[in-house]
């Protein structure tokens, strides 16, 4: 059973917030000495974290309906996965990198190899389409901007875009998202967009994971804005992925959704998308990494970022995790 307390101390929490009151450009201070990587994917693939679900009113893991409202519990485990180097960078809030990047401006003074450095970092753009409101599917850019994010030297943009056909306000978050891939395409900025097709139930708006329904909004998400030359696309797994990955030339990252409580689903979907066609690149996932049941978040990032990046089996990536089970969990508390 992973720690997080033991891993991310309440002191070191604590510290956080402490430097948001005396000295508040810390986080900004730390972002312009950051070393950024040359290239988005010098080996052609990508794992990156996901960590943007709070600020859109999710905090919802298995049976706790505040798992990811504990913001220092959070932090934990988005660090223990940043902990490996087969996980290529975080997407998030303002909110949770500035957290990140005055830890690693803390690491950085103390002599410790930073967490930071030559990672991959993706500010998330629409956060105010909230989950259960009324206006749900009306999703403008509540969030960073592209100019925000070459001013924080981060490395790309994200925008989820949630269709459905019967509803109007899903015309305005298109539009919104166009122009927001417009102004990123200015800036040379990647763009990573989430077209998820969605309908309505009594639970809320939830996915439509087909093949159909998926490959025909990839073509539409791929038309999107004044150019296509900086764009990815993040989409769900399904049965008959290949129908998905062949409706766009456009690199894809699978997402993971809501976390199954165990390492094994996820892993075996990620083997299968990336088996799917030659154009899916890795993933972008959040709660089945941070949250993998009892598992320890590291490994289960170690497990991911072998088959994307090693080339490794389903079966190869479970057998990793003994290995890598309960490592380095002085990874912070050892400098800080």
């Amino acid at each position: 059973m992973f720690s997080s307390k033991q891993f991310f101390s309440d002191a070191l929490s604590a510290s956080i917030t402490e430097t948001r009151v005396n000295d508040p450009d810390f986080a900004w201070r730390a972002a312009r000495v950051r070393t950024r990587r040359e290239r988005l994917a010098p080996g052609g693939k990508l794992n990156i974290l996901a960590a943007d679900h709070p600020a859109r009113n999710v905090t919802k893991v298995g049976a706790d309906p505040l798992a990811m409202a504990d913001r220092r519990d959070y932090l934990a485990r988005i660090l223990r996965v940043l902990s490996t180097p087969r996980v290529d960078g975080i997407m998030a809030t303002m909110d949770i990198l500035e957290d990140l990047l005055a830890i690693d401006g803390f690491l950085r003074a103390a002599g410790a190899p930073t967490l930071l450095d030559g990672r991959v970092l993706i500010g998330s753009m629409n956060r105010g389409g909230l989950a259960g409101s009324s206006w749900e599917l009306d999703d403008p850019v509540t969030g960073v901007t592209p100019a925000t994010c070459q001013e924080w030297r981060l490395d790309g943009a994200k925008l989820l875009l949630r269709v459905d056909e019967r509803e109007p306000a899903s015309l305005k978050t298109l539009v919104a998202c166009a122009r927001a891939i417009n102004e990123s395409n200015s800036r040379g900025l990647p763009m990573f967009l989430e077209p998820l097709p969605v309908t309505k139930t009594e639970k809320g708006y939830v996915v439509v994971k087909t093949a159909e329904a998926l490959a025909r909004l990839a073509g539409v998400a791929s038309a999107l804005g004044d150019s296509s030359r900086y764009l990815w696309l993040k989409l769900p797994h399904c049965e008959g992925y290949v129908t998905v990955a062949r409706a766009t030339t456009l690199p894809i990252l699978l997402l993971g959704g809501e976390s199954a409580g165990d390492p094994t689903p996820f892993l075996r979907q990620l083997g299968s998308a990336m088996a799917a066609g030659p154009n899916v690149r890795g993933a972008l996932v959040g709660r089945n990494v941070l949250y993998p049941g009892d598992e320890d978040p590291l490994a289960m990032a170690e497990a991911a970022g072998g088959i994307v990046h090693e080339g490794w089996s389903v079966d190869e990536a479970l057998q990793s995790m003994a290995a890598n089970r309960g490592r380095d969990m002085d990874r912070l508390s050892r400098w800080l």
